[in-house]
């Protein structure tokens, strides 16, 4: 009996990839991304592991903290990164001020997608006088410079963490709901909600049933990018003296009560901003890695 051979399909029997599927081999090829994808998740483990990794109490001032000369104490086998100002550990309050930075950051960032893909979502769907009122006060909040519009409603308002969330969020989502709004018209007049409309589907079924979910890929992309913009803005509010309040620590903060020691004890600034520019630099490493992955003209060159 002959034996029998398959013939080759170039591929035309395999069968198809997923969205997701696809974007995730797109990424996990991109070492790039992956690296800043790695360097979130050690950082995210170090700050969430605060309570077991602090040497000491952030709030703790020792008084073997201090010099004679009443300045803060170089990095030693009892305080690992040194001392600030007031005696306390560095790294103990790197620690518990990532969870600080790190946290409202990504809150707030989660927040302003929230709102940018609702309003988006609402005035390019709906139309009429919805669309105008929601586009109009997008273009005066766009006028405004973000740090400018934070500063002035943080200054009228209690600096706390669940303030300077909502300030953040606030002042970030009008960029998204802009691409959503554009993306959101395009949609509506596709053949499967035209289809929807004729069988009765409500409106607000199709909308989120039908087409929110194409607005998930740049949801992805703009949540990761944004968290980087987000940290900043908090770090930059905190340096500035109207972000989170001290004994409270971030890395804001931390610099802005390090800088009158920056010769003597330089420590106290470089430390809390290494931290800052990791962050900022993984997360954009990873954003850039997934707005690739799942940009459509990016996939052909790629897959």
């Amino acid at each position: 009996m002959p034996e029998h051979r398959s013939e080759p399909t170039d591929g035309l029997d395999r069968k198809p990839r997923g969205f997701w599927r696809d974007a995730w081999i797109i990424l996990r090829r991109d070492r790039v991304a992956l690296a800043g994808g790695v360097l979130i998740l050690v950082l995210t483990c170090l700050v969430l592991l605060a309570p077991v990794l602090s040497p000491h109490d952030p709030g703790r001032q020792f008084s073997e903290g201090l010099t004679d000369n009443g300045y803060p104490v170089p990095p030693s086998r009892q305080f690992t990164l040194g001392t600030d100002h007031l005696g306390r550990d560095v790294l103990s309050r790197l620690l518990w001020g990532g969870r600080v930075s790190l946290g409202i950051g990504v809150a707030s960032n989660f927040l302003a997608v929230a709102i940018g893909v609702a309003m988006g979502s609402l005035a390019g769907y709906l139309g009429g006088v919805m669309e105008t009122l929601i586009m109009r006060v997008i273009d005066v909040l766009m006028g405004f410079p973000v740090l400018l519009l934070a500063v002035g409603l943080i200054a009228v308002l209690d600096p706390n963490p669940f303030t300077i969330i909502m300030v953040i969020a606030f002042v970030n989502w009008t960029y998204l709901s802009r691409i959503v709004y554009n993306m959101v018209r395009a949609l509506k007049k596709r053949e499967f909600v035209t289809a929807a409309h004729s069988i009765g589907v409500p409106g607000w079924r199709i909308l989120l049933r039908h087409i929110v979910p194409h607005l998930v890929s740049i949801m992805v992309v703009y949540a990761s990018l944004g968290i980087a913009s987000s940290v900043m803005l908090e770090s930059t509010l905190s340096y500035v003296g109207i972000g989170v309040q001290p004994p409270t620590a971030s890395w804001g903060n931390m610099i802005n009560q390090g800088q009158r020691y920056y010769r003597a004890a330089p420590w106290l600034v470089v430390f809390p901003g290494a931290l800052i520019a990791l962050s900022v630099l993984g997360f954009n490493l990873l954003g850039d890695g997934l707005r690739d992955a799942v940009d459509p003209y990016a996939r052909g060159r790629k897959t």
